[in-house]
């Protein structure tokens, strides 16, 4: 009789069991589903913030290499031999935008390799080529700066355009080297990577090639960029000190000095033309150059500096691993520099800007009716309004770099 009586208290308490039971389980499915979506957003909007940032830097590297290469062929001013290898250098980086960079955001937004294995070895090829090219053309124009700031007498006799040709073509030759050639041999890995699947395009090398590509690639000249611009500096502070000790024996021996400071402790030079004051400014301006230069060096090695080493620390450490993210973001900072040498051009270099803007009007501007030459036209007379010394264009053998 007792558990004829017990049996629908336990019934019912098995049942309210059991629905407690169900709604833990629905709560815990529903807030583990709330969480699998809110990680999926949030991995969504990481992914598109990604690829919008690489984008841009694609963008950036066509569009303002382009600008380079228009600005120099449409103003007479920026016709000089430096800048032949500023014009080969933007057309270098746009081939890093336009043949390796799409190939590389097509893995990141893909995640796999989607053109073979002959077309990964092209690209491999590309990517070192291309990179080293723009790299190389950077130490051209360190070493031309260099002769033209500690060896100016003679900057005009070893910078003439014969052998502005013959270092532009070792520069655009000297990397098939390590590049086309032992990559499609197959000199440049091992023989268990040879044979690669369809869907990746892994880039793993031995270590005699790690070796001989990142130095013709990077340290040699980064090397000599670095050589090359302590020489600039040390030169340059002695010129200075030259310039500040003439001004001041002119003001010990009661004569009146070209060279008169302002309240800044600057120095800027009368309105008179002689040929030494010429010399004096011109110094002075290869001395801004050696700023400049200094910038383009340092944003070369920030760039390029953390993938050699992660390039190089890889391909002699067996047992090394690095995440995908850390190698992608080496990559991507290397591409970057080809974007970033036209804004530095256009933020420290006066004569480029005033090339861009004009260029820009015009390419933007509807009813813009300047031409290229009005350009030079306008900077001429603001050198005749100016109270300082005026150089005539024709005695200026400055560069890109040298002219701001």
């Amino acid at each position: 009789m007792e558990s004829k009586i017990g049996t629908p208290h336990m019934d019912r308490l098995n049942l309210d069991q059991h629905a407690a039971l169900n709604a833990t389980v629905n709560a815990t499915v529903n807030t583990t589903v709330a969480e699998t979506g809110h990680d999926d957003l949030t991995q969504t909007i990481f992914f598109k913030l990604r690829m919008s940032v690489l984008l841009l830097i694609v963008i950036m590297a066509v569009l303002g290499n382009m600008l380079v290469i228009v600005s120099v062929m449409r103003h007479r001013k920026l016709r000089v031999i430096t800048n032949y290898f500023v014009v080969s250098l933007a057309f270098a980086d746009i081939l890093v935008a336009m043949v390796v960079m799409p190939f590389n955001f097509s893995v990141q937004f893909n995640d796999k390799w989607l053109f073979g294995p002959t077309i990964c070895d092209l690209w491999n090829s590309s990517d070192v080529y291309f990179t080293s090219t723009s790299i190389l053309h950077l130490c051209c124009i360190s070493v031309d700066r260099y002769y033209a700031i500690v060896k100016p007498l003679k900057y005009p006799i070893k910078m003439t355009k014969k052998m502005a040709y013959i270092m532009l073509a070792a520069t655009w030759l000297s990397p098939i080297t390590i590049s086309y050639v032992p990559i499609f041999m197959g000199w440049y890995t091992t023989s268990d990577f040879l044979v690669q699947q369809n869907d990746q395009c892994d880039f793993k090398v031995n270590k005699p090639y790690a070796v001989i590509s990142s130095s013709i690639s990077f340290w040699i000249p980064c090397t000599i960029m670095l050589f090359t611009y302590y020489a600039i500096f040390q030169e340059a502070n002695r010129q200075e000190k030259n310039l500040y000790a003439r001004a001041g024996n002119a003001m010990l021996m009661h004569r009146p000095s070209r060279d008169v400071s302002d309240k800044n402790g600057a120095l800027h030079i009368s309105a008179t033309t002689p040929t030494k004051d010429r010399n004096i400014l011109k110094m002075k301006r290869e001395h801004k150059a050696a700023r400049t230069l200094g910038i383009i060096m340092g944003a070369f090695i920030l760039c390029w500096l953390p993938f050699f080493l992660y390039y190089v620390s890889t391909s002699l450490c067996d047992t090394c691993t690095v995440p995908e993210v850390v190698t992608v973001i080496m990559f991507w900072t290397g591409y970057f520099n080809s974007a970033l040498n036209p804004i530095i051009y256009a933020y420290f270099n006066r004569d480029f800007r005033n090339a861009f803007k004009n260029t820009l009007a015009c390419a933007f501007c509807s009813f813009c009716k300047r031409s290229a030459s009005d350009l030079d036209a306008m900077e001429r007379l603001d050198r005749r309004g100016s109270t300082q010394l005026r150089v005539p264009v024709a005695s200026r053998r400055t560069s890109d770099l040298a002219s701001l």
